[in-house]
């Protein structure tokens, strides 16, 4: 009785009975490597059309080394200049990729700017409200002080959310020179004190800057000499 009968069409013709267990297996086993270095080996010489050299015969058969170095320059030179246009749109692309990103930080940057000064804007009435309530000093003293002491640290606190934002008071004085950029005359007063000229004889109301830029003028009354 033959217990080594053969089922598998890859082993036809081969007599299992003549071996033992173990010389099947190692059989098998060196037919399975066989086939894989078959396997590797066609892999391996597998080759695409762009890795083959196209050689250029002449008439007679014989290969014309001249006419095949002249098409081997021609192809590279054709490769050269295929990645010199591909380096050059890369290059381009990332410049144009570098300037859309620097000009959105510029429009973000823009856009909170402006954010900053609607809002400062909006609030310069209420700061105007604080100035008129100080400005008489006797009358503020007569409020009772707790009250009084309240309502000074919520102006004291606002001015300084304006100035953490980059809001502040425009520093000005009486008998500060005007400076156009920072102040509006509103009204002229005449003295006889040539010094006193275009110096400012008193603040009407506060004028504020936000960063370098003048977000209000101060309006001031200004002297004007007349002899």
């Amino acid at each position: 009785m033959n217990l080594f009968k053969n089922t598998n069409p890859q082993y036809e013709g081969f007599n299992f009975a003549n071996f033992s267990n173990l010389s099947i297996i190692g059989y098998m086993k060196d037919e399975e490597d066989k086939k894989i270095d078959e396997t590797v080996v066609e892999d391996t010489d597998t080759e695409t059309d762009e890795d083959v050299v196209e050689f250029v015969f002449n008439d007679d058969g014989e290969e014309d080394i001249k006419a095949t170095l002249k098409k081997l320059r021609k192809d590279l030179k054709e490769a050269q200049k295929e990645k010199t246009e591909y380096l050059t749109n890369w290059q381009r692309e990332r410049a144009d990729f570098t300037n859309y990103k620097k000009d959105e930080q510029e429009r973000r940057e823009s856009t909170l700017a402006h954010a900053r000064e609607n809002f400062a804007e909006e609030l310069l009435p209420v700061l105007d409200a604080y100035d008129m309530a100080f400005s008489n000093r006797e009358a503020w003293e007569k409020v009772d002080k707790n009250w009084r002491i309240g309502v000074e640290y919520i102006h004291a606190q606002l001015l300084k959310v304006l100035a953490d934002n980059g809001v502040n008071p425009i520093k000005v004085s009486v008998g500060d020179k005007v400076d156009p950029k920072l102040h509006e005359a509103v009204e002229n007063i005449s003295t006889d004190d040539e010094a006193q000229d275009h110096s400012i004889a008193e603040v009407t109301q506060s004028g504020y800057i936000i960063g370098e830029r003048v977000l209000r003028a101060a309006r001031v009354k200004v002297f004007e000499f007349k002899k």
